[in-house]
């Protein structure tokens, strides 16, 4: 039963991946992205406000650490995604999203002082060599000469910036309870994202895209990431990580089943490739200093 929290996370975000795709024509990027935080917001506020207006003198502190949290991991990585939709396949976003624990491990040597293994070298090098393979359709000469698809450098963008949000949340580890945090981020993605939802064009809400708007809000934003917190509470973070290399997998699936994508030779072996740095990194904890110094 404990694994059922990080496989049904794991499977709505895989399906919010194709609704970014059936999006597309349907309603413009910056209105779903929009609606599904204003929505998000407007179911949360009955049960979060009282709770988040007695813990203020808590959260006032980290008001500055809570808006950049937001912009990161709501506004920038979701909204990213919905125009990438627009020119890359689900399956690549799929993909390019797997990067995420390996830039997130990268970026915690860096910062957070964690030490560098073997596994974390040899696997950066295997995952990135992935995307490679998947962002240039399997031919390297072809991205060398035409540059990267728009879409993918949009997905590759969108994934590090929730692979720098995760290591934020893990640095600076807010104390507070985690649905108040993530309510206020939800209100900080509206404030964000209103300029944009003004500026752009709008398709207007219609029978065809409330649907997607709904599943962008509720299972998405808010019944996934309780999922993912209470998987972490009971399985730990670092088991629960590895649910998320079941994500392109079940991205490329549903693509298929959903969209009618095919699955090319590259993206088998770019997912493959990418999929198994990741695992070799959480793995393969052998610190390449000690190794050095018994050399």
């Amino acid at each position: 039963m404990q694994y059922l929290y990080p496989l049904l996370a794991i499977l709505i975000w895989a399906g919010n991946t194709v609704v970014n795709k059936l999006a597309v024509g349907v309603i413009f990027p910056a209105e779903i992205g929009f609606y599904r935080w204003v929505l998000a917001g407007i179911l949360f506020t009955p049960f979060m406000l009282k709770p988040v207006l007695a813990n203020w003198a808590t959260i006032k502190p980290n008001l500055g650490k809570i808006f950049i949290l937001g912009v990161l991991g709501m506004a920038v990585y979701q909204s990213l995604a919905y125009f990438a939709a627009t020119l890359t396949s689900a399956t690549n976003m799929g993909i390019i999203l797997s990067l995420m624990p390996m830039m997130a491990l990268t970026l915690s040597i860096t910062s957070l002082g964690n030490r560098l293994t073997a596994g974390a070298l040899v696997g950066a090098v295997l995952s990135f060599g992935g995307v490679l393979v998947v962002i240039s359709a399997g031919n390297l000469s072809t991205l060398i000469e035409q540059g990267v698809n728009m879409g993918d450098a949009m997905m590759l963008v969108a994934t590090l910036a929730y692979a720098v949000y995760s290591t934020l949340l893990k640095k600076w580890q807010l104390r507070m309870p985690p649905l108040q945090l993530l309510y206020l981020q939800v209100l900080v993605a509206i404030i964000v994202l209103l300029p944009l939802f003004v500026l752009s064009p709008k398709a207007g809400l219609s029978p065809s895209n409330i649907p997607l708007i709904l599943y962008a809000c509720i299972p998405t934003s808010m019944l996934a990431p309780l999922m993912w917190m209470h998987a972490i509470s009971r399985l730990g973070p670092s088991r629960t990580t590895l649910f998320f290399n079941l994500l392109p997998i079940v991205t490329a699936l549903i693509a298929a089943a959903g969209l009618g994508e095919r699955l090319a030779l590259y993206h088998l072996l770019g997912g493959a490739l990418t999929l198994g740095g990741v695992v070799l990194a959480e793995r393969w904890k052998t610190p390449l200093r000690a190794r050095s110094a018994a050399l």
